[in-house]
């Protein structure tokens, strides 16, 4: 599998690099993903040709009109690591459109439902689940204002970001946004005015995986947008279990929307996760996650069928597709007695620490 994966990788990489050759533009500019040319101009005959000739000395020139062709070229879908990797076609009692999935129970440590939970991937945005554990349990003071710099205005936004250079809002507020609403700037400034700065603030990250028992997992920055963050469902399901132990972050992570003052304007964020607003769920703590290379992901705690249980998702091909994995896992688990569930794909998984 590993072998596998690291094959999968690079040949990602190759890709990235012919994508991002070919996606250059000639005069200096970015082009558009579906880039359009147009064609030669090309004279066609028409039925007007009738009415030039009563035209005086109109010619059969004033008969043609022009057309201008147009060519679309339509640059494919970006695979995913785990599509690389041959991931998707391992099968499931649940057809899940994940190719990653873990269940368990967070007080027994049992596994309900695996599915190459030990499978390395990128992480994406869950990335700042680690990130907020980092500067919470740092102590560092949420009532300290934090201003936006060029430096982190000019990181990636995903959609849009209301964060420009110059906004200035608080510690706490930088960490709401970055756990509700998936703020990559807010993430990276977190991890930017972390005492000793950026360095420092991966190396903790990296440390706290280690003393959580995280082996598989690696950090080299605070936002989740490079593929290099990377872990297994097994490690982040031990993630999931330490961050539920703060109640601030159970509550900024799983608050459905917040109204935060930028510059002169109050602006409103919402939860990247449209469950925190479903009844039915009972949600203690949830991050998403999304860049190409891994997938749509989702990790929850919840509270299911009597017990609370840990959820992870990981490698979802499809933009709701981890929101339906996620109500499929409800649904099974609402119609089974705990006590005689569905057997896991591997007997051999485990929920402890390595």
């Amino acid at each position: 599998m590993k072998k596998k994966i690291h094959a999968a990788l690079k040949a990602l990489s190759a890709a990235s690099v012919v994508l991002s050759l070919a996606a250059l533009p000639a005069a200096g500019s970015f082009a558009a993903s579906a880039a359009v040319q147009k064609a030669p101009l090309k004279s066609v005959k028409t039925s007007g040709a009738t009415r030039a000739s009563k035209a005086p000395k109109a010619s059969a020139h004033a008969a043609k009109r022009t057309v201008r062709k147009t060519v679309v070229r339509v640059e494919p879908p970006s695979m995913s690591l785990g599509q690389l990797a041959g991931l998707h076609a391992t099968e499931d009692a649940l057809d899940l459109k994940s190719s990653v999935a873990l269940v368990v129970d967070q007080d027994t440590d049992e596994v309900l439902f695996s599915k190459n939970s030990s499978a390395v991937l990128p992480i994406a945005s869950i990335t700042k689940l680690m990130t907020a554990l980092v500067v919470t349990e740092a102590g560092l003071a949420l009532d300290e204002v934090l201003t936006v710099t060029p430096e982190d205005a000019a990181v990636r936004a995903g959609s849009r970001s209301q964060l420009r250079a110059g906004a200035r809002l608080t510690r706490g507020e930088m960490l709401h946004l970055a756990l509700m609403a998936s703020e990559n700037r807010a993430a990276y400034l977190l991890g930017r005015t972390y005492p000793g700065g950026m360095s420092e603030f991966v190396a903790a990250m990296n440390g706290k995986a280690q003393s959580l028992g995280m082996h598989a997992t690696r950090y080299v920055e605070p936002t989740g947008l490079s593929s290099d963050n990377q872990s297994s469902a097994h490690d982040l399901a031990l993630l999931v279990r330490a961050a539920s132990q703060h109640p601030l972050l159970r509550e900024l992570s799983t608050s459905p929307e917040a109204v935060v003052p930028v510059g002169r304007q109050q602006v409103q964020f919402r939860n990247t996760n449209g469950l925190v607003r479903n009844p039915e769920w009972d949600i203690g703590l949830q991050k998403t996650g999304y860049i190409a290379a891994a997938g749509r992901c989702l990790v929850m705690q919840t509270q299911l069928a009597g017990r609370q249980l840990i959820m992870v998702l990981l490698d979802s091909a499809g933009k709701y597709s981890r929101i339906g994995d996620a109500e499929r896992i409800r649904t099974w688990l609402s119609r089974q007695s705990l006590s005689r569930v569905l057997p896991v794909l591997d007997a051999s998984v485990s929920f402890q620490p390595r």
